[in-house]
């Protein structure tokens, strides 16, 4: 193959090349700021003399508003809306129940869904509704996000490889293989891949990303914690209490079977006669979080017991044969951090409940507000008994001005009570949000809409996902304000300031110039180097620029050297498609610069865990070819 002569503009192209990689690599400045950069550096050398194809300036921008960015807001704004009305929670919660807690059987769980997912609607979008998931199964389960985030991102760009629609580069190869038709004889023309022509190689790679993490996973994933997997209540119910006000307790999920004796007492009996707390009731499905004191307990029931480990167990459980469960089921999700916690509320003077009791103030009822302690000068009243100070019946302790009256509640019930002049609420560490669950039928419609569009019309994937957006916004799943605050500024900025530099490597010839030289280094090799030299090609290729350039630049080369070499043009063109979804390397991806923020990710991590599923993808994916075509 003849190779083309190296340019002042392709030299010019390979030095920002480098500086992008340097620059990503080191992480000297921020990777969305050099993004920016190296954008703004494109713009002002295309202004010098023999650099004109570099950017025109009057484009240089147009990044911003591409098909793919425009999609990824869209996407995030449609996740924050299913997010919104509690709908997240739940499907977290159930990969919960079915998937216990542990890291081992949470990623193949979530992992394969996303795959599953990608593999009919495009990755990121896959990805981003995930997100708000993982973020709360982190939460309840203490793992990092940073444990799951990754698994979860590389499978869906794995998972577009299982369908022909899965992936932008599968979607655009059919329309390639037609084109290289009009080029080639008659006896070498190519057929058309059917929607799942590709799928047992796209599942064979999901399944070894799902089996690379569950294996390796303990050693190539960061253990960092990332910002904010705790749902912003920074400490742990039990630490608060204990390094706060001495107060040691622990919270318990208790079944209480058919036939108790504890059936007609009031949990205001049991909560003063055995020194705990009883934050929460569920029978026959109806769950009640901050019961009033005075609710007659009604059996087979489950109850939410906060207190010391040895008094729930010894003076409560065993006497009245009860069963406490190993972990939180029908309330774990309640008592997440990113739902509920303990808060400190002050009694200012002039409030209306100085000298009422607890008891008489309805404190459950009226505010969701399950009294855990009132602090009062040096001193710390409470139901537990501790070696401070004796059990206190608090419910009947009249309110001081200056008291703090420590409390477990719902975290929107809390942000409801910051308007109640007759308290003052010093908590400000907490997710300050109100859900809708009454939303979730518009939330789910407009999703469904934007699916249904993708997948069966011809409108414009960000024009399909923004007509889901914007249906969030005027069903008031989500304010205009949410919706810009659920959209990941640092992604949209590090992916739209990308593509003209990708534009750049293709509008400059660099990238021919790379193909060729290497290509013409592969010539005379035998067929199956030839297809695995194209497969390091298109995955460099894909690292610097976009996937669908990176399929257009080389589809019609790989087409081109297997008839040239007697090997099957279709099957070139399919292995340079595939290879374009090996982007594990670096956040230059979507899905991975989607991924990186939220879950505190550095490009080194991203280096070390993205350089095996590199070499995993090459190996599988070729074999996978072999085998199946």
């Amino acid at each position: 193959m003849e190779s083309m002569a190296l340019t002042y503009e392709m030299a010019v192209v390979l030095a920002l090349l480098a500086l992008t990689v340097g620059l990503f690599v080191s992480e000297i400045i921020r990777i969305d700021i050099a993004a920016v950069l190296v954008m703004v550096l494109l713009g002002a050398l295309s202004y010098l003399p023999g650099l004109g194809n570099l950017a025109d300036p009057a484009q240089l921008f147009t990044g911003f508003s591409s098909n793919a960015v425009m999609s990824i807001i869209a996407v995030m704004i449609i996740g924050g809306g299913l997010d919104k009305t509690g709908l997240m929670s739940k499907v977290a919660a159930l990969i919960l129940k079915r998937g216990g807690t542990t890291e081992g059987r949470i990623i193949p769980i979530v992992s394969g869904v996303v795959g599953v997912i990608s593999s009919f609607m495009q990755n990121v979008g896959a990805a981003a509704l995930f997100l708000p998931v993982i973020s709360r199964i982190s939460a309840r389960t203490s793992i990092p996000m940073s444990r799951l985030a990754m698994p979860m991102g590389f499978c869906a760009i794995l998972g577009g490889t299982i369908t022909m629609v899965g992936s932008s580069p599968l979607i655009l190869l059919n329309d390639l293989v037609l084109s290289s038709n009009a080029m080639l004889p008659e006896a070498q023309q190519m057929e058309p891949f059917g929607l799942f022509s590709v799928t047992p190689v796209g599942l064979m790679l999901v399944l070894t990303g799902i089996l690379y993490f569950v294996i390796f996973g303990r050693w190539v994933l960061p253990t960092q914690r990332d910002r904010g997997a705790d749902g912003g209540s920074g400490r742990s119910m039990q630490a608060f209490i204990e390094n706060t006000y001495g107060l040691r307790a622990d919270m318990f999920e208790v079944r209480v079977p058919p036939g108790s004796i504890l059936t007609g007492h009031t949990l205001s009996d049991m909560m003063v006669a055995h020194h705990m707390y009883i934050l929460g009731t569920s029978y026959r499905g109806h769950k009640v979080i901050a019961p009033m004191a005075d609710t007659t307990i009604e059996c087979p029931a489950r109850l939410a017991v906060l207190g010391l480990r040895r008094v729930v167990e010894d003076e409560f459980a065993k006497p009245y044969g009860l069963e406490i469960l190993p972990q939180l089921d029908v309330f774990a999700d309640d008592f997440a951090p990113t739902q509920s916690g303990v808060a400190e509320i002050v009694i200012p003077p002039g409030s209306s409940v100085i000298g009422q009791t607890p008891i008489d103030l309805r404190l459950r009822s009226t505010h969701g507000l399950s009294l855990l302690a009132i602090h009062r000068g040096e001193e710390t009243l409470s139901h537990v008994e501790t070696e401070d100070h004796v059990a206190t019946h608090i419910g009947q302790v009249p309110f001081q001005a200056g008291d703090t009256a420590v409390v477990h509640v719902q975290w929107d019930r809390l942000t409801r009570l910051k308007s109640d002049r007759d308290f003052v609420v010093v908590t400000s560490d907490f997710p300050q949000e109100e859900l809708r669950p009454h939303k979730v039928g518009w939330a789910l419609a407009f999703f469904l809409l934007a699916l249904f569009l993708i997948l069966f019309t011809d409108v414009r994937l960000s024009l399909a996902l923004l007509a889901g957006a914007i249906g969030m916004v005027l069903s008031r799943v989500l304010s205009i304000d949410e919706a810009y605050e659920a959209v990941s500024w640092s992604t949209v900025f590090l992916l739209a300031s990308l593509i003209p530099l990708g534009q750049a490597v293709q509008n400059t010839g660099t990238a021919a110039w790379i193909a060729g030289h290497v290509l013409t280094l592969l010539d005379g090799w035998p067929i199956w180097s030839l297809q695995a030299g194209l497969a390091v090609l298109a995955t460099a290729f894909t690292l610097v620029m976009s996937n669908v350039g990176a399929t257009v630049l080389l589809v019609p080369l790989a087409v081109s050297i297997a008839v040239s070499a007697g090997g099957d043009p279709a099957i070139f063109a399919l292995t340079v498609a595939i290879s374009t979804s090996n982007s594990f390397l670096i956040p230059t991806h979507q899905v991975n610069a989607l991924i990186m923020g939220p879950a505190g990710y550095r490009v080194v991590d991203f280096v070390k865990s993205g350089g095996v599923m590199t070499i995993l993808f090459l190996v599988v994916s070729l074999t996978g070819l072999q085998l199946f075509f």
